[in-house]
């Protein structure tokens, strides 16, 4: 990936980034991964969980979802590993806490329209606050949620921002394989 500049960076800020959804000929979407938001570098490439540091694709490596560890312009591949990503608000911050409440729970709406349209058998929130704001439930933690949106089953998985240090690598990629063993 080029090197971005600040005014790369300050120009992505808004935008949105396109979801990876399986496609005709892809298998049935297992597991749906919920980001709260694109970053600036995301926005910037257009690709799902860009930054340099972030954790998910590590995480998602390590906990058995794929074969080696995917680069993110490698989100395409996702789909026929019946994988895929969306965001909780669309558009592009430098950090999540830049939204408001009413983005967050706008997008907890649109992501249970999206769910409803894309029937994944496992929704994967990833952000325990954007999750608990997105939905009014302030007790949530992360793990399995009781809770099912038709047939769709609910995980809330943890942060996986540099930003979030009380998950290391190791209890991401636990966390993320504890979904797996129960995705299949």
């Amino acid at each position: 990936m080029p090197a971005l500049t600040p005014a790369d960076l300050a120009a992505a800020r808004d935008r949105t980034v396109d979801d990876v959804l399986p496609g005709p000929g892809d298998p049935p979407l297992r597991v749906l991964f919920c980001g709260i938001n694109p970053g600036l570098v995301s926005a910037a490439t257009g690709l799902h969980f860009a930054r340099p540091g972030n954790r998910f694709w590590p995480a998602l490596h390590a906990s058995g979802f794929t074969p080696r560890r995917l680069l993110p312009a490698e989100q395409g591949e996702l789909a026929g590993l019946g994988l895929g990503i969306t965001n909780m608000a669309p558009r592009a911050t430098a950090r999540a806490d830049e939204l408001s409440t009413e983005e967050l729970v706008a997008g907890g709406r649109r992501l249970r329209q999206l769910v409803e349209q894309v029937r994944p058998v496992w929704l994967a929130v990833v952000g325990i606050t954007a999750y608990r704001t997105a939905f009014g439930l302030p007790k949530a933690g992360v793990g399995p949620r009781d809770e099912r949106w038709g047939a769709t089953r609910i995980w809330v998985l943890p942060n996986p921002s540099g930003l979030n240090a009380h998950w290391t690598p190791a209890t991401l990629g636990e966390e993320f394989a504890r979904l797996r063993e129960a995705a299949g």
